[in-house]
């Protein structure tokens, strides 16, 4: 790709993110002022911004599916940060992420402001996290976590963590489970996901260096968790990802091992 096209793509990331950086100005404005914060505008004005963001990543995005008409509890394998606009673009969402993002120049700024939920690995603030994500479902808005709790490369599928779904169990919410899928020439991309070491200044210049992807996002048939245990829950979801991306489900063998697990 030519330099002059990869710098034209910067400019508009660049551009979209200022815009993004005054929508969360306004909401921090209205936070001091106690007008009109509420997290319905949150989730609407920052969908409007994940779709702008998401349009200027080097990205062609298909969805299939049904998008769900009462809030729920989204489920979706984990490969790149660039999963958060695509998904975010799509309805008014909220995100549970990892602590570590809150410390990221203007990125953690962006997402506290967006109303993103953050769990620290480890920590032993499960419960409370656990009590947020429970109360901002039974507020009616919907909420997306990534079960496998880390990124992967988009060949496989890791274990589905049960406990980040208690809360749909608590709450009555549906679970919905979302499989996305890079690919490049045919083939899983190599150049999306961000795993391991990397960081998000070297992986933007990658992506923005290389020609426009395919970005395949499929919204499968919601899961009901009511009378549910966990980790049965959190297998359903997994084996319909794991399905919709692979063709072919889970063994039972490894399924009963990671049940111990969760």
């Amino acid at each position: 790709m030519s330099t002059w096209r990869s710098h034209a793509r910067v400019v508009r990331v660049l551009w979209v993110i200022a815009l993004g950086l005054s929508i969360a100005g306004t909401f921090a404005l209205m936070e001091r002022l106690r007008i009109g914060n509420s997290m319905a505008r949150r989730q609407r004005w920052t969908a409007w911004f994940m779709a702008r963001l998401s349009a200027a990543l080097p990205f062609r995005v298909n969805v299939s599916g049904k998008l769900p008409s009462e809030p729920m509890l989204w489920v979706s394998n984990h490969v790149s940060w660039t999963d958060i606009p695509l998904l975010g673009m799509l309805a008014p969402l909220s995100f549970l992420s990892k602590a570590e993002v809150r410390t990221w120049p203007v990125a953690g700024w962006l997402a506290l402001k967006a109303g993103t939920l953050f769990i620290r690995r480890g920590s032993g603030e499960s419960k409370l996290i656990q009590k947020q994500m429970g109360q901002h479902l039974l507020g009616r808005h919907s909420l997306v976590i990534f079960p496998e709790g880390t990124t992967t490369d988009g060949r496989s599928l890791r274990t589905f963590h049960g406990r980040l779904l208690s809360s749909a169990i608590e709450t009555g919410v549906p679970v919905q489970p979302v499989a996305i899928q890079y690919v490049r020439d045919g083939q899983p991309d190599q150049i999306a996901p961000f795993i391991g070491d990397d960081d998000l200044l070297s992986h933007l210049r990658r992506l923005f260096a290389n020609e426009v992807s395919e970005v395949h996002i499929q919204l499968l048939s919601p899961i009901p968790s009511q009378g549910k245990e966990r980790a049965a829950l959190a297998f359903e979801a997994q084996q319909a990802v794991q399905v919709a991306l692979f063709g072919e489900a889970v063994q039972p063998a490894t399924v009963r091992s990671a049940a111990k697990a969760a």
